[in-house]
């Protein structure tokens, strides 16, 4: 009997510790959506979007081979619709939507040690509580499975973007 009173207090410390850290986390932060999320925060959150993505999902790979026309739609898909908030240059930096947003929109650039299958459900479902919207239907059709297999190429393609390929970006961008 002691043994399972002694859990149920240290259960209920844990509990009261955990609701004292979220009350003083947003009593402190106002839920703001301008500063950029902490080093920890960051943490959390990647490593439950690793764990939130079925291992099937992440063991997907590209089917479209890698050609200049894959390229360019893609590039062009993403002016239109993904530089609003991440930037042509893939950074997030100073975008007209995703300046407000919180969490900030990724740097995409950084994103290449994730596997195409992890990219392509992140486009294809979204992520949650962030501003990163599902672009699928919940029923992939061969043509937007098509295009976010060509945004998945292009975001690859980021790191090396040149400012001529920006240039030609920012003539796509609807804002």
């Amino acid at each position: 009997m002691r043994a399972v009173l002694r859990v149920l207090l240290t259960a209920l410390c844990l509990v009261i510790v955990f609701a004292v850290m979220a009350i003083v986390y947003v009593k402190s932060t106002g839920l703001r959506g301008q500063p950029e999320p902490g080093a920890l925060e960051s943490r959390i959150a990647d490593a439950i979007r690793d764990f939130a993505i079925p291992s099937d999902a992440k063991a997907r790979s590209n089917p479209l081979e890698p050609s200049k026309e894959t390229f360019s739609k893609g590039m062009d898909h993403f002016a239109r619709y993904c530089a609003m908030c991440h930037a042509n240059d893939g950074s997030g930096k100073k975008t007209p939507i995703g300046s407000g947003l919180y969490p900030k929109p990724p740097d995409l650039r950084d994103a290449q040690h994730m596997t195409d299958g992890e990219i392509f459900y992140i486009i294809e479902n979204g992520v949650r509580f962030t501003g990163m919207p599902a672009f699928g239907t919940g029923q992939e059709s061969p043509e937007g499975t098509r295009q976010v297999w060509q945004l998945v190429h292009f975001i690859r393609h980021l790191p090396e973007i040149t400012k001529e390929e920006i240039a030609h970006m920012e003539s796509r961008n609807p804002l």
